[in-house]
């Protein structure tokens, strides 16, 4: 079995500027710079041969490249349920463009579809009965985090494993997006 997700992968240095948000909050999992990404669709636990089907599937998506924003901090859940703190990603026309063609890929593919709204964004830290007043300060600290945009030139299918020093990531395949 693997475990599957389609993402935009994020330039190096941006994920390392990302990374040196981390800290200060009791309960927090900062996310490794090198497994940053912007999730376009999570597929979980599929058979090596659905595997395959989705790879054919996704390389038959047709998109243009297009500057991608990041601009300001989130979380998921708020206070202690919080779960999640993310680095918000703009939701272009070209960016849901391309998510729904690949959710649409999957699902031809014979995979469920997704059922949450989509909400681009990089995961920063995993929460786990986080200190809701630093958590806080974190939030509006970052509030006004902008970074340069980055050109997103392709999409990435990958395989997630669980490793010793958290989640690896290993690309199965690559999708150009045209200029």
């Amino acid at each position: 079995m693997l475990r599957l997700f389609v993402a935009l992968p994020i330039p190096a240095a941006l994920a390392e500027r990302l990374a040196l948000l981390g800290g200060g909050i009791p309960g927090a999992r900062w996310v490794a710079p090198e497994t940053m990404h912007i999730t376009l669709r999570f597929i979980g636990e599929v058979a090596e041969a659905d595997a395959e089907d989705i790879g054919h599937a996704l390389s038959r998506v047709t998109a243009r490249g297009f500057d991608v924003e990041i601009a300001g901090v989130d979380t998921f859940g708020q206070g202690r349920k919080a779960r999640a703190i993310y680095a918000r990603v703009a939701l272009t026309p070209e960016l849901e463009i391309l998510q729904g063609r690949v959710e649409a890929a999957v699902a031809v593919a014979g995979q469920p579809r997704e059922t949450r709204k989509f909400v681009p964004h990089v995961t920063l830290a995993r929460l786990n009965n986080a200190n809701s007043e630093r958590l806080q300060y974190f939030i509006e600290g970052n509030s006004l985090l902008r970074v340069p945009p980055f050109r997103a030139e392709e999409f990435v299918l990958y395989d997630s494993r669980t490793g010793n020093g958290g989640p690896v990531y290993e690309p199965l395949a690559e999708y150009s997006l045209a200029d």
